[in-house]
């Protein structure tokens, strides 16, 4: 008996607890869309891909024309000399295929960039996420951009103005 009356005690005790946790949800994509830093982080970002794409394109049109050169020779050229040319076409089709990884990989030069510009904007919203959070109480802060899994949501407990606020940006209605 107990046992019984010490789990129903705590029990409750546990349900009350979890009835008074405050929730809060934001909208990162929201609230880095109203800054500028971060738009500037983009266009760079935007402007180094378009760049780096450029010159990976210009790499496989070289390749693509030293090939169509090759077939129109290839008649007439000894056996020595196609290999030769097949093996220049294929380390230059090698090499073109490095900088594309070189550049747009998963570990690549525009990953490193991305990080380097945007990380410190969002941990910098991160930490103003936070501030509210524990001078507001919140237990959790849900971030309702991107694919998440909250289906509804009261818009009384969104504080993504609050989060701009603490940034030192206002909220552009759109």
């Amino acid at each position: 008996m107990k046992k019984f009356t010490l789990l129903t005690v705590t029990m409750l005790f546990c349900s009350t607890l979890t009835f008074g946790q405050k929730f809060a949800c934001v909208d990162t994509e929201l609230i880095l869309s109203n800054m500028p830093e971060y738009k500037q982080a983009q266009k760079e970002l935007d402007d180094l891909s378009l760049q780096w794409q450029n010159e990976v394109e210009a790499k496989f049109k070289q390749i693509d024309q030293m090939y169509k050169a090759f077939q129109a020779e290839s008649v007439l050229l000894p056996d020595d000399l196609k290999t030769k040319k097949e093996n220049e076409i294929i380390a230059a089709e090698k090499e073109a295929k490095n900088l594309q990884k070189q550049r747009f990989g998963n570990e690549g030069d525009l990953m490193k960039k991305r990080a380097e510009l945007v990380k410190p904007i969002q941990d910098k919203v991160y930490n103003a996420i936070e501030k509210i959070a524990k001078e507001k109480n919140y237990a959790v802060v849900f971030d309702k951009s991107g694919e998440g899994a909250i289906l509804y949501v009261d818009s009384k407990t969104d504080i993504s103005d609050l989060v701009l606020g603490e940034l030192g940006y206002k909220l552009n209605k759109k």
